[in-house]
């Protein structure tokens, strides 16, 4: 299966390169790696690698916690393929060239660009401020590994961010900017696997994907319809 697998670890020379090897002995095949921060003197990475479905993931962790100054943020499975240059110019131009089902493609792709579980674009009344807990979001478009009804976090006030729920299930938000619309997406916890908290440049990356969907989108958004189903917070 494919994993993904977040690692903090001290910036300096050689130490990737013990995290490579310890990933390398315990059986995990390395397909990609992307730095997602370098700052202070510390550097977290993001593996993507292949491993062997029966093996077990505590052998991994034990190894890399055996590396002085390396922590392991997380490891869970990753959904589609790993990320290339030009996906996201890609989905827009999807968006655009059938902007009737433009809010399905967006919303459908997203869990495999951020390796994630599923996604939903959900709704917020317009009077969500004055209400007493918030809005209560209903789900407009959900993709295909949805849980039914998803168990979405409370989503106002609308600003792109990443919160952590109590049974750990980790979610990234990021508005519309129109119709009350917001993009929720999820990674959910396991028994076996534990997630990542959404970094800040996959929220950052996220909420380009949407202001950029609502611009080409345009008063399509303000049409699209609501199923009767609300969702629990």
């Amino acid at each position: 299966m494919l994993l993904r697998v977040r690692v903090t670890l001290p910036d300096r020379p050689g130490t990737l390169g013990q995290v490579a090897r310890t990933l390398g002995v315990s059986g995990a095949d390395i397909v990609q790696v992307v730095v997602l921060e370098r700052l202070g003197g510390r550097a977290v990475d993001d593996f993507t690698v292949v491993w062997p479905g029966a093996a077990r993931v505590e052998r991994l962790l034990a190894g890399l916690a055996a590396i002085p100054g390396v922590r392991v943020d997380g490891v869970w499975r990753a959904i589609g393929a790993p990320t290339t240059t030009g996906q996201d110019a890609e989905l827009l131009a999807q968006v655009a060239a059938n902007p009737t089902d433009g809010l399905a493609t967006l919303v459908d792709a997203v869990p495999g660009l951020l390796a994630a579980d599923w996604a939903v674009a959900a709704v917020v009344p317009v009077d969500w401020a004055s209400r007493t807990g918030g809005g209560g979001a209903t789900v407009a478009h959900a993709s295909w590994r949805t849980p039914v009804p998803p168990c979405l976090p409370e989503v106002t006030p609308l600003r792109a961010r990443s919160m952590t729920m109590r049974d750990g299930g980790h979610f990234a938000v990021a508005p519309f900017g129109r119709a009350g619309l917001v993009m929720v997406v999820c990674r959910e916890h396991s028994e076996s696997l534990t997630p990542a908290t959404f970094h800040s440049t996959e929220v950052d990356r996220l909420a380009q994907l949407v202001r950029a969907s609502a611009v080409i989108l345009g008063d399509r958004l303000d049409l699209v319809d609501v199923p009767p189903i609300t969702a629990t917070p």
